[in-house]
């Protein structure tokens, strides 16, 4: 128990760490958030309407001072109202939040659907004409930005073929299928990049499973080559299969901002770049707070479950 206790006292040092960053790193970059939110309207507001403006979000405190505001209320799960609404952050990235989850599950599933059947393919058929066209994909699908897939995929399946919208989101209770054809784009977009890394760990892992004694003394028993494989060496090699979708997924939490923007997908993503857009520095500090949460959590889910399924782990 004390393992996990050292555990979660880490991630909640990595979270206060990465807010406090966060908050500092905001308030230096140039720009009066003030000046922003009165300048909306087109004309170039006044010096005085600029600090009555200050005063009120308390933006004319010391730095110090609103930094230790911003911490009292983190501590009781309060990340402040938005500059540019009144809105509460903490229920607007809830209300985005679910969004972002969905894209990123469905992307985890798309990548790890098409992965693993194409990793086992690939080491079975290891050097073949098979495993050199998905290790060339995995190695085209790695060089590509995100945005660049993102905007071919609207180039050639909205633009070109019209078999799904370019962007926009749909709930799934007022229309079904809309929502599934607005999810797939965003999602396949994503899933390349994933897709690439868990056909790479399935092909090594596995060709390192099949070189082991066990798999020889399957093989001598006489069972098909197919059982050897699927039953034998897959479920051998699932464990650093798993390591790395579930690292991957707590850095997609970050990875969806281009994804979203592009595709109009409301999530949390969405929200921070419209935030940094308006300089709303608590809906910025908020939406990566919550990312950042979210991301830690996972980790700290895969430490203590290696550290039950390894006692070595236990003991560093």
């Amino acid at each position: 128990m004390g393992w996990i206790l050292r555990r979660i006292a880490i991630s909640l040092l990595l979270i206060w760490v990465v807010s406090s960053i966060v908050f500092l790193a905001i308030h230096l970059v140039p720009g009066d958030p003030a000046e922003v939110l009165l300048s909306l309207g087109g004309s170039a507001p006044d010096a005085d309407s600029v600090a009555a403006l200050r005063a009120q979000l308390g933006l004319d405190q010391p730095i110090l001072t609103q930094y230790l505001h911003s911490l009292s209320h983190f501590v009781v799960g309060d990340l402040g109202d938005s500059l540019s609404d009144g809105t509460p952050v903490m229920s607007e990235a809830l209300r985005r939040l679910p969004r972002t989850l969905e894209l990123i599950g469905a992307a985890a599933l798309i990548s790890t659907a098409a992965g693993v059947p194409a990793g086992v393919a690939a080491a079975v058929n290891r050097g073949g004409p098979l495993g050199r066209c998905f290790s060339a994909l995995s190695g085209l699908a790695l060089s590509t930005p995100v945005f660049v897939v993102g905007s071919l995929l609207v180039m050639i399946f909205a633009q070109w073929l019209r078999l799904a919208p370019a962007g926009g989101y749909v709930a799934f209770g007022e229309d079904p299928l809309r929502h599934l054809l607005l999810l797939s784009m965003p999602a396949a977009t994503i899933a390349l990049g994933l897709w690439a890394q868990i056909f790479r760990m399935t092909r090594s892992s596995l060709l390192d499973v099949l070189q082991r004694d066990f798999i020889r003394t399957a093989r001598a028993k006489g069972l098909r080559e197919h059982a050897v494989i699927m039953r034998h060496a897959l479920r051998n090699a699932l464990a650093p299969i798993l390591t790395v979708l579930a690292l991957n997924v707590g850095s997609l939490l970050g990875g969806t901002v281009l994804v979203e923007y592009i595709f109009n997908w409301p999530g949390l993503s969405g929200a921070l770049v419209e935030a940094v857009n308006n300089r709303d520095y608590p809906m910025v500090v908020g939406c990566i707070v919550i990312i950042s949460t979210l991301f830690v959590s996972l980790n700290l889910l895969v430490d203590i479950a290696y550290g039950l399924l390894d006692p070595r782990v236990r003991a560093r």
